[in-house]
């Protein structure tokens, strides 16, 4: 009727979802640690392990073999394991041996007893994989350019200040995870990395930039620059021309640069967490485009096609003002609690995105939790 206004409010039950969420996480978790296990019971896995194991120990001498066999003995200095795998004999199918993973040898250590890397790993220039979780240890040597074979490097939660310039020099290295850590810039050498398909740089909290010397990417696909501190999306990140993932949520955008359809591969796009009031059009234009995830509350303008468009699932999420204030006492307390608050908040995320791709189309209630009233 004439001279009478329709509001939107916003009703939820926020314990309830709380709740509702809580439990899908510790589910996704169940699932996780079931297949893991699963894996590491596998007979057939451990009989190829021993195989491989034997069929290597043959092309080394004794002195090597007794070296290697005490290494492998070392595990209660908390190495959890070193994988010495090598292609399956020649007698088997081609198809089989295409899915049989390349030789690699992985090294692994956790806990914050460790102050610094052991003197032997220098000694490991075949290794492929580094995996340094948790741990006391704030620096990652100059020494990692002799590591030429190295393809994944992974060293969240450590508390490191910078990266050596040196991983430039890995030209084989094809992902790098070093989130929860205390950087505040990213070297420039890291675009001489090409080969890099997937990088990991979550809550850093004092990193603001990426040089734009990262445009070289061309194969980087997956990108996490989330809970951080940028406040526009950094240009090296639009002619990242291959990227399909790109997660910037929880950060300080106000807006989306108008040329963001340059990413014209891109499929899922993460927003929340933003001060971000409006989309973009060109945002409309990116064809390969399958999830958008933004922060309801503050939008007031977006472009149309993107929730009519079927093939678009396009989610709004309304934040809880009792977990923003929550967050900011959490920020004031020590940055362990702000790492593992964000954490948990990239569990349920990704809990709550494998549970959206089991569906034809975003749910409602993520869409439009509200009911209209007259007054």
């Amino acid at each position: 009727m004439k001279g009478q206004r329709i509001l939107d409010i916003p009703v939820c039950d926020l314990s309830l979802i709380r709740n509702l969420w809580e439990i899908r996480v510790k589910k996704y978790r169940q699932r996780q640690r079931k297949e893991q296990e699963r894996i590491q019971k596998s007979a057939l896995a451990r009989i190829n392990q021993q195989w491989q194991y034997r069929i290597e120990c043959k092309t080394m001498k004794a002195t090597e073999v007794c070296e290697l066999q005490h290494y492998l003995e070392r595990r209660s200095h908390g190495i959890s394991s070193l994988h010495l795998c090598q292609d399956i004999p020649f007698e088997t199918e081609p198809d089989e041996k295409t899915e049989i993973e390349e030789k690699r040898y992985i090294f692994e250590i956790t806990g914050e007893k460790w102050m610094e890397l052991p003197d032997y790993i220098r000694e490991m220039t075949y290794l492929r994989e580094w995996h340094v979780r948790g741990t006391s240890i704030h620096k990652i040597p100059a020494y990692i350019e002799e590591f030429q074979e190295l393809r994944v490097i992974e060293v969240p939660r450590n508390g490191i200040e910078e990266l050596p310039v040196e991983l430039g020099k890995l030209i084989n290295l094809r992902e790098l995870n070093a989130s929860y850590n205390k950087l505040s810039s990213i070297p420039p050498e890291l675009g001489d990395c090409e080969n890099l398909e997937k990088l990991e740089l979550i809550s850093n909290l004092d990193l603001g930039e990426l040089p734009f010397e990262l445009s070289n990417l061309k194969k980087l696909t997956y990108l996490d620059i989330s809970a951080n501190r940028f406040h526009s999306v950094p240009i090296c990140v639009l002619r990242m021309s291959s990227l399909q993932w790109l997660d910037i949520s929880n950060n300080l955008l106000s807006d989306l640069p108008q040329d963001i359809d340059r990413l014209q591969e891109l499929t899922s796009l993460f927003l929340h967490k933003n001060k971000i009031t409006y989309l973009p059009m060109a945002l409309a234009d990116i064809s390969s485009l399958k999830m958008v995830v933004v922060s309801g509350d503050q939008i007031v303008c977006l472009p149309s096609r993107l929730c009519e468009d079927p093939a678009i699932k396009f989610i709004r999420l309304f934040d809880n003002p009792v977990n923003s204030q929550n967050a900011k006492e959490t920020e004031k307390e020590t940055r362990k609690e702000q790492n593992k608050l964000d954490e948990f908040e990239k569990e349920f995320m990704q809990a709550y995105i494998e549970t959206i791709k089991e569906r034809d189309t975003a749910p409602k209630y993520t869409t439009k939790v509200s009911l209209s009233c007259l007054l």
